[in-house]
C-alpha cells in the first residue's frame, strides 16, 4: 500500500504548479488565467472530498468558497475564514533569471510570480487540508476557505464583490487568517514572527488644475500646469506627523528589546534600516503618506492647456483618515481640486484573544524561543473587504525564512521566490493551529 502524501510532500509542487497559471492582473483591462486557476484549486479539494461554489463578477473573473466542516469539528463555534488570492501583479520576464510562469525549483527555492505574493499560502493552505482529510483529522472549527480574484487591484471583481453580492457565503465568520503575515524577521539570532494586525487606508487620488488655455508665448498668470506643478510639489514634500497605534507600539517595542536600543517615531527608520526593507514597511506605517505618482497635461509645446492633472497615491493610518483628507485640501490649494479614483477603509483589530492565543502557541510549538509580535502593513489586501461583514482580520501565512533573504523585497519583486523549507515549516504550523484555532 502506498504511503498518503503529506502535506510536506505536495506543497513545494502545489505551489510550482499554482505559479505555471499565469494569473497576471492588468487592472481594468482584465487577468489572464484567474479561472483556470480557480478551477486547478476546486479540483484539488474535490480529490479530498471537498465541494466548492465556484463565482465569476465577471466573465473569468473567478472566486471560490468552500465549506470545510468535516465530521469531528466542533460546530457550535463560528467558522474561520481562511482566505487566499489567485491573481499576481505582471511580470516582465526579460527582468528575471527564470520564466516567471515555470514554476521552477531551483537550489531548494520555488521560483516564480506569486511565489511570496501569495501563491505560497495558497498552497500551504490545500496541501494542509488535503493531508488532513486523507487522514480524517477534522478542524477544531468549522472553516471557510476562499480563494479570490482581483486582489491585486483592490479586489472589486473579488472580495468586493462577492461582500456586495454573496455575503450570506461569509456571513456567519468571525474572524479571518489571510497574507502578509507570519513571516519571521531575525534580529540578533532571534527570530520574530510579525502578525498583521493592521493595514493603512487607501486614498488614490486625481488632483486635477483648471487655468486659462493660451498660446506659449503669452504670459498667463492663470497656468494650469503651474497650478498643479505647485500642488504637487506640496503634496509630496509634506512631513505627515507621526500617528503611533497599538500595533506599531508593540512591534517597536519587540525590536528595541531584540536590538537593545531605544526606538522614537522620528528616527525609527534609520535605527530599523539595519532589518533590511522592511524599515521601508514600518516606516511607512508611523504617519499618513501621500505620494505623487502620475501627471497629465498638454499637447503641444507652444499651446498652455485649460486643464491639467496627477496621480496621488495615498494612504492613512487606521483613525486619521479625515486628517488626511483635510491636509491634502491645504496643501493642494484654491486652484486644485481633487477626486478619490479608489478609496477603501484602514483595517486594525488588536493583538489579544484566543484566536492570536492559537498562532503564538503554534509558532513556538514549531520554533521554540520565537517571539510573535505585531505589526501594521503600508499596503492593503483582502482584509479591508472581510472586515466590513464585521469580520476580525489578521495576516498570518507563517514562513520561516533564512535570515539573509530580503523578503519584503520580494514583494512584486524581480525573481520573486519562496525556499522550499519555509513552505514546509508553513505547512507544519498551520496543521497545529487548526488544532487550537
Amino acid at each position: 500500500m502506498s504511503a498518503v502524501p503529506t502535506a510536506a510532500d505536495e506543497v513545494a509542487g502545489l505551489c510550482s504548479e499554482l505559479i505555471r497559471f499565469d494569473t497576471s492582473n492588468f487592472g481594468p483591462d482584465g487577468s489572464k488565467g484567474e479561472r483556470e486557476a480557480t478551477e486547478y484549486v476546486a479540483a484539488r479539494l474535490d480529490e479530498v472530498g471537498i465541494s466548492s461554489t465556484v463565482l465569476e463578477s465577471e466573465p473569468r473573473r473567478t472566486s471560490l468558497v468552500a465549506e470545510w466542516a468535516p465530521e469531528g469539528c466542533d460546530t457550535s463555534l463560528p467558522p474561520l475564514l481562511i482566505h487566499g488570492h489567485t491573481d499576481v501583479v505582471p511580470a516582465v520576464a526579460s527582468d528575471w533569471q527564470v520564466d516567471p510562469f515555470a514554476g521552477e525549483v531551483i537550489d531548494d527555492y520555488v521560483w516564480g510570480r506569486g511565489a511570496v505574493d501569495m501563491k505560497d499560502f495558497d498552497a500551504i493552505i490545500l496541501a494542509v487540508v488535503r493531508e488532513r482529510m486523507r487522514t480524517g483529522r477534522p478542524p477544531r472549527r468549522p472553516v471557510r476557505l476562499v480563494f479570490t480574484a482581483d486582489e491585486e487591484a483592490g479586489g472589486p471583481r473579488g472580495s468586493g464583490w462577492l461582500t456586495e453580492n454573496h455575503p450570506d457565503l461569509l456571513a456567519d465568520c468571525t474572524e479571518a487568517i489571510g497574507e502578509v503575515g507570519g513571516f519571521s524577521l531575525t534580529v540578533n539570532d532571534r527570530r520574530l514572527y510579525l502578525v498583521q494586525t493592521a493595514e493603512k487606508g487607501i486614498a488614490w487620488l486625481k488632483l486635477i488644475a483648471d487655468g486659462t488655455a493660451g498660446h506659449g508665448s503669452m504670459r498667463n498668470d492663470d497656468n494650469a500646469i503651474t497650478h498643479l506643478a505647485q500642488a504637487v510639489s506640496r503634496v509630496g514634500s509634506y512631513s505627515w506627523p507621526a500617528r503611533i497605534r497599538p500595533a506599531q507600539q508593540q512591534f517597536l517595542d519587540a525590536v528595541e528589546d531584540a536590538l537593545g536600543v531605544r526606538i522614537t517615531a522620528d528616527d525609527a527608520e534609520q535605527t530599523l534600516a539595519r532589518l533590511g526593507t522592511i524599515a521601508r514597511m514600518v516606516g511607512a506605517t508611523m504617519s499618513n503618506t501621500a505620494n505623487p505618482s502620475m501627471l497629465g497635461g498638454g499637447y503641444k509645446v507652444n499651446v498652455i492647456p485649460g486643464q491639467a492633472s496627477a496621480g496621488i497615491d495615498g494612504r492613512f493610518i487606521p483613525g486619521f483618515e479625515q486628517e488626511f483628507y483635510d491636509t491634502i485640501t491645504e496643501l493642494i490649494g484654491e486652484h486644485v481640486r481633487y477626486e478619490v479614483v479608489n478609496g477603501d477603509v484602514a483595517v486594525e483589530t488588536s493583538f489579544d484573544g484566543d484566536l492570536v492565543g492559537a498562532m503564538t502557541a503554534s509558532l513556538q510549538a514549531a520554533d521554540p524561543g520565537s517571539l510573535a509580535v505585531p505589526f501594521m502593513m503600508s499596503a492593503g489586501t483582502d482584509a479591508k473587504a472581510w472586515s466590513k461583514l464585521g469580520i476580525r482580520c489578521f495576516g498570518f501565512a507563517p514562513l520561516r525564512l533564512p535570515p539573509e533573504l530580503d523578503f519584503v523585497a520580494l514583494f512584486h519583486g524581480v525573481d520573486e521566490r519562496v525556499p522550499i523549507e519555509s513552505l514546509r515549516f508553513g505547512a507544519r504550523v498551520l496543521d497545529d493551529f487548526l488544532d487550537r484555532a
